[in-house]
């Protein structure tokens, strides 16, 4: 899956650099054409005489050229990409991408990197377990790129810890599995729900909930980065989708989330009903700021808000799949499996606020997923990155 796609190696100075003439040689053999950028220190371990005979490219290492002047653009690399790959990447450079500390050709093309990017980090056990560098990789997590966890062994130091650089046959086939799931959903559209709704009870407040929408813009960008055409309608939040296909639709109410998700379901071969969705609403709202001087507190009658995962249920299709969210605190399987029959799901995707890491607000997410033949699968605590991921691999299979 690698045969003419335009691939970045970006090599750090650690003594893991070695690997990374094999990992550039299974690139080029697998028909990848390999841009080597390097950090100053980098070439003290591993020469870029070495690197340019395998890739048949001068290595990137200096802004310019000394002898000429000859710029090296690295926005031109960033958007040359199809992916980035950084092995080894040192704590150093690790540090320096999470906080855009850009002194050197390596981590300016990663800044300016359009494509995905593959982090292979390589240090000492205490460096790796140290909570900087614990910080710095969630931070890279979170910001969309992959990390490749590193490998226990001996290590430089005659240390036998976590901290190896992953074998390069191991982050190669990294490389080949996410090209080869680029095209899965080519064809398909997709609808995502994302967010919170605010419900008005005055011009200036509202009730709603502590959703930041990142589950659901992680599912939106893990489905377009796979081929399908997806549609997030979004809540008020703080957030963009990371890939450039995907359409948003912002609305603010659960109505208003309900009109257009209608709108768009008919078309869609899948509908992932992620938003945290007020279950009630001020029956009425205000027209101007409720005063609290000289006045009795108010009474604020609720009525209860369209369920749209229903709703769509309901008109759902032959064919058409509907994947429901359970955001439980307590009797969490037979609350989720009672959403999963009364709403006519396929799956259901279950988490707990009573686990650490899930739920509002976090990076992280644990989850447990149910589908209507009576299947349960349990995942580990993730980024929410590799939780969408998990999701739509179950979508297809589907």
């Amino acid at each position: 899956m690698l045969k003419g796609k335009h691939i970045i190696l970006g090599i750090s100075g650690g003594i893991a650099a070695y690997k990374s003439a094999s990992l550039l040689r299974l690139f080029i053999k697998a028909g990848a054409e390999v841009q080597v950028v390097m950090t100053p220190s980098g070439k003290e371990f591993i020469t870029p005489v070495t690197l340019s005979a395998l890739s048949g490219k001068p290595v990137v290492s200096e802004f310019f050229t000394a002898n000429t002047g000859e710029w090296h653009s690295h926005v031109d690399l960033g958007l040359w990409a199809d992916a980035m790959v950084i092995a080894p990447a040192t704590a150093s450079t690790i540090a320096k991408m999470a906080n855009g500390v850009a002194d050197n050709m390596l981590i300016t093309t990663y800044l300016s990197a359009k494509a995905p990017v593959f982090v292979a980090p390589a240090m000492d056990l205490d460096m790796f377990a140290h909570p900087t560098t614990t910080r710095n990789l969630n931070l890279l997590r979170s910001y969309g790129n992959t990390i490749i966890e590193p490998a226990s062994g001996e290590l430089a130091s005659h240390l036998v810890g976590k901290g190896r650089m992953e074998e390069p046959e191991n982050i190669f086939k990294v490389l080949d599995d996410f090209f080869s799931r680029r095209d899965e959903l080519k064809g398909k559209n997709l609808l995502v729900t994302a967010g919170p709704t605010y419900e008005k009870i005055d011009p200036v407040r509202f009730i709603g909930n502590y959703s930041t929408g990142k589950m659901g813009y992680a599912i939106a960008d893990e489905a377009a980065s796979r081929g399908a055409e997806v549609v997030i309608v979004s809540g008020p939040v703080d957030i963009a989708p990371s890939h450039p296909s995907v359409k948003v639709v912002k609305v603010e109410s659960a109505r208003e989330m309900l009109a257009a998700c209608e709108e768009e379901f008919p078309s869609v071969d899948c509908a992932v009903m992620c938003a945290a969705v007020a279950d009630y609403a001020p029956a009425e709202c205000a027209e101007s700021k409720i005063k609290r001087e000289d006045s009795e507190p108010p009474v604020i009658h609720l009525v209860k808000n369209p369920d749209i995962a229903k709703a769509l249920g309901q008109k759902k299709r032959d064919g058409q799949k509907l994947i429901g969210f359970a955001l439980e605190t307590d009797h969490e399987f037979d609350n989720a499996m009672k959403k999963l029959r009364s709403k006519n799901l396929d799956m259901i995707v279950l988490n707990s606020l009573r686990d650490k890491g899930a739920g509002f607000g976090t990076d992280t997410n644990k989850i447990t997923i149910f589908t209507a033949d009576g299947k349960e699968t349990a995942f580990a605590l993730k980024s929410k990155r590799e939780v969408a991921a998990d999701i739509i691999d179950s979508i297809i299979n589907l």
